[in-house]
Parts: structure tokens; C-alpha cells; sequence
């Protein structure tokens, strides 16, 4: 029987990518993301030719129920839950400075990209524990979760909530055999670094990173299906960099 993993923000980006790769390599995914599966079909006809018994949950995790219902679904269709890979996130819909950024901005952040990932990871550990499965949980974070970005500070703010939160969780569920990891993306080319590509491509060409080029949604997917082949079973809270050597210090 193939294993089960959910994978959030699945239609597009870097959670495309990822779900699109899980399947390949023979798992069952549950792909979740906010837009309806009439809008997704395309990408959901991509994934059911790679895994047949993958299916698609609009859910938005920001919402409770919709959260509980995108576990109950796997659980009720497969059966139990391998692996939940945290992908999900939004950006500022507009840059502003610190000094400028509104309240709004900050809780729409912090309702997707930390609270909802947060709880929706509580409610799936806790039916992994009751049903006795899971194998680990998988968080994709960002550089900006120790990277200070005065123009989109809250974006900053969330990432280093979810690395705390990857830490708190791989503390608390190791004696259940469940490990949990997080993958640190650099700049990755998505729709959400598409306003400022040019920038960060002058950046690169300017000697910001040891690898001299942009990342790609496959450089992440790959990561994830590494940790998710179980090659790391004696690592937890552990962080992967898949960023171009950014994170390198150097004189």
C-alpha cells in the first residue's frame, strides 16, 4: 500500500513542484490548496498521471474547519497519514517598510503562514498519535526566517515563527517516532519573487551566492523527497539550507 502524505499550497510554486515529485516517487498525496478543484484541474489530471490515487482538497488553512477536514479526508480515504508537508504561505500583497506596514498585513501573515500552519501540524500529530501512524512532518520555511527584510518584515516575522514551531514539534513528538524537518528555501524563481527577479538576478550576478543562479521550485521538491525517502531517521528539528549557500558566512 502506497504511503500518504498531505502537501499544502500544492497548486502552484514551489508546492507544485513538490507534490508533483511525492507522487512520482510512488507516494498517495493529498493535495490541498485554497482554489476550487475545477480551477486545479489541469494540475490535479498531472498528479493522478503520476499517482492515480492522489486526490485534491480545496481547504484554506487559516480556517479550523478547514483544516480538520483536510486530515479527517486523508485519514477517511487512506486510511492514516505518513508524512504532512507544511508548503503553504503567502506574501505581502504589497512591500512596505516596517514603519509603514499595517496590522492587516500582519495578522494575514501570521493566520496563514504561522497560526494555520501551526494548528493544522497539532491536529495531524495528534490523529497520527491516536492512530498510531506518522512518519515525520516536513516544514518549508524560507532565508526570511533569519533574514531581516525591512520592506516585508511580517513575511520575516512568520518564517521564524514556523522555525521555532519546526523545533517545538520535533521536541515534542520524537518518543513517538515521528521526526520533523524543515527545508529553508534562498530565492527560488516563483510567482512570488516575479516582481523583483530582476533585482535579485543583479544581486546573484553581483556575487550573493556561492551557487550563481536562482533557485527553482525542483531544487526544493528534491529536498522534500529526499527527507521523505526516511534517509535521515536519526535526525529531527533538523534544517536543510536548499539556498545557494546563502546561508554560508564568509570573510
Amino acid at each position: 500500500m502506497k504511503k500518504t502524505v498531505i502537501v499544502t499550497g500544492a497548486s502552484r510554486g514551489i508546492g507544485r513542484a513538490v507534490s508533483l515529485k511525492l507522487a512520482a516517487d510512488g507516494f498517495a498525496v493529498v493535495a490541498a490548496a485554497r482554489g476550487t478543484a475545477e480551477k486545479a484541474a489541469e494540475y490535479v489530471g498531472e498528479l493522478q498521471k503520476l499517482s492515480p490515487e492522489s486526490i485534491y482538497v480545496s481547504a484554506d488553512i487559516s480556517s479550523e474547519e478547514d483544516r480538520r477536514r483536510l486530515v479527517d479526508t486523508a485519514f477517511d480515504r487512506f486510511g492514516g497519514l505518513d508524512i504532512l508537508v507544511n508548503n503553504a504561505g503567502v506574501a505581502p500583497t504589497e512591500r512596505r517598510d516596517i514603519l509603514e506596514m499595517t496590522e492587516e498585513s500582519m495578522q494575514r501573515l501570521l493566520d496563514i503562514n504561522l497560526k494555520g500552519t501551526f494548528f493544522l501540524t497539532q491536529y495531524a500529530a495528534n490523529r497520527m498519535l491516536a492512530a498510531k501512524c506518522g512518519e515525520m512532518i516536513i516544514n518549508v520555511t524560507s532565508m526570511s526566517a533569519y533574514t531581516a527584510s525591512i520592506s516585508r518584515g511580517e513575511y520575516c516575522i512568520s518564517k521564524a515563527g514556523l522555525s521555532m514551531a519546526t523545533e517545538l514539534f520535533a521536541a515534542r513528538l520524537a518518543e513517538y517516532g515521528i521526526n520533523v524537518y524543515e527545508i529553508r528555501p534562498g530565492i527560488i524563481r516563483t510567482d512570488m519573487t516575479a516582481a523583483v527577479t530582476e533585482k535579485y538576478e543583479g544581486m546573484i550576478a553581483g556575487g550573493l551566492l556561492p551557487i550563481s543562479r536562482m533557485g527553482t521550485p525542483e531544487d526544493i521538491a528534491g529536498a522534500v523527497s529526499a527527507v521523505a525517502s526516511g534517509a535521515l531517521p536519526y535526525s529531527t528539528g533538523e534544517v536543510i539550507n536548499v539556498d545557494g549557500g546563502f546561508h554560508i558566512r564568509t570573510l
